[in-house]
């Protein structure tokens, strides 16, 4: 395995932007759907994989594989470098101030569940408030009610408005002395609303109140620097960055992780055992107990390496062009109702056709070739919102084309005709 550089994972793309070298770089994107090419606009639920990440994930398994950390044979401590030079990349690909920061887990879910049990658990109680949006996934308010109902702490929830905004002056007022926590998403997975997380974080700690960013959406969409945010905790998954499932990354700062006790105990996140008790391992071992993901965090690695040599910013641009023409050339289709029209947007649109449940436009798409993804994109309270059961969501991504969206857009029309909307 190639561990000093990233050129293992580099992609075919040239300057200017390249999309067809990209695509070449995804095998799946040969695959034929019903007898059509693939159109994959699915990718806010997981993002397909190049075979950059694919070799290293097989490289791994076929010259390294072994357990981390805790062996002295060769294999043993190959594997161990690559886990660690992971790590370092994850550190250096958001900028965090140091390895010691950086925890791996299984996804985003794992990293919310985490600050949850390890932070709010320990010192919340009755009265204490924790803040999130009404934008929110599933995974950043589940795991707020099971901490609210251990310790006796109040989920309190800042508004969004008719265009899927988020209410800032709504949420400086939800600021109290009671509040302990805020934790909100970067971007919306279900309507791509980019929330203005650097104001929520500065309001947040002109009164000494942490913040968590769930970045999950973020992570593929845009440029992250968690120095710059100044949050305290950041949260993404590999797999909606190219990288293998199964693998994600909990941020914190270095003081609150201190502070922290361990989530799961077990191998690896100790330093002695007895009956009696035990002394647990250095940041960040002390969060990482068992055999980790270890190919899926050297996946992760190149997957970051892949990103970093096309350029977060043109990927941005590219998304964004894309959405952009798909927005305006949808608008005009009648019944077409887009759900989430913020000014600031990330490559997701979702929309509604009169009459015509979601699930029936992503059968008649996907009959077509075309991948989307139809239903509440586990943010159930956002679409009680806007009254409706939930929408059709059209992702995109780095290997998206104009071509893409001409297929949405006559597929669409396919189903206007099919089921008379």
């Amino acid at each position: 395995m190639d561990r000093d550089s990233d050129r293992s994972c580099m992609p075919a793309a040239a300057t200017p932007y390249d999309v067809a070298a990209i695509r070449a770089d995804f095998p799946i994107l040969q695959r034929r759907v019903h007898g059509r090419p693939l159109i994959y606009l699915d990718n806010a639920a997981t993002t397909q994989k190049p075979q950059a990440v694919i070799d290293a994930e097989a490289d791994y398994y076929a010259t390294t594989n072994a357990n981390i950390h805790r062996g002295v044979h060769a294999l043993s401590q190959q594997a161990t470098d690559a886990y660690e030079a992971a790590r370092a990349k994850v550190a250096r690909f958001i900028n965090a101030a140091s390895t010691n920061e950086i925890v791996f887990v299984r996804g985003t879910t794992e990293a919310i569940n985490l600050v949850a049990q390890c932070f709010a658990r320990p010192q919340f109680a009755p009265g204490d408030e924790i803040l999130i949006s009404a934008m929110e996934h599933h995974s950043n308010i589940v795991p707020w009610q099971l901490a609210c109902r251990q310790t006796g702490a109040v989920l309190r929830v800042v508004p969004v408005d008719d265009a899927g905004e988020f209410d800032l002056d709504a949420y400086a007022k939800l600021l109290t002395p009671r509040t302990r926590l805020v934790a909100v998403t970067h971007v919306s997975n279900a309507i791509g609303s980019v929330v203005p997380v650097r104001q929520v974080v500065t309001l947040a700690h002109d009164r000494n109140i942490p913040v968590l960013l769930d970045g999950a959406q973020a992570i593929s969409h845009r440029r992250i620097d968690v120095a710059n945010l100044d949050c305290d905790f950041y949260a993404f998954s590999g797999h909606k960055l190219f990288a293998p499932t199964g693998i994600g990354v909990l941020y914190g700062k270095e003081a609150h992780l201190e502070r922290m006790p361990p989530y799961q105990g077990g191998g690896d996140m100790i330093r002695s055992v007895t009956f009696e008790t035990a002394e647990y391992n250095d940041l960040p071992y002390k969060f990482e107990a068992g055999t980790p993901h270890i190919a899926g965090a050297v996946g992760l690695g190149a997957a970051l390496g892949y990103v970093s040599a096309i350029g977060v910013d043109a990927i941005a641009a590219h998304v964004g062009d894309l959405l952009a023409d798909a927005t305006a050339r949808v608008a005009e289709i009648p019944g077409l109702r887009i759900v989430g029209t913020a000014r600031k947007k990330a490559g997701i649109l979702s929309f509604t056709l009169d009459g015509i449940h979601p699930h029936d436009i992503g059968t008649i798409l996907d009959d077509r070739g075309v991948a989307i993804r139809a239903g509440h994109h586990c943010a159930m309270p956002l679409m009680q919102r806007y009254g409706i059961d939930g929408t059709a969501r059209a992702s995109f991504s780095l290997y998206n084309t104009t071509a893409d969206v001409d297929a949405l857009v006559a597929g669409i029309h396919e189903v206007r005709r099919v089921l008379g909307g």
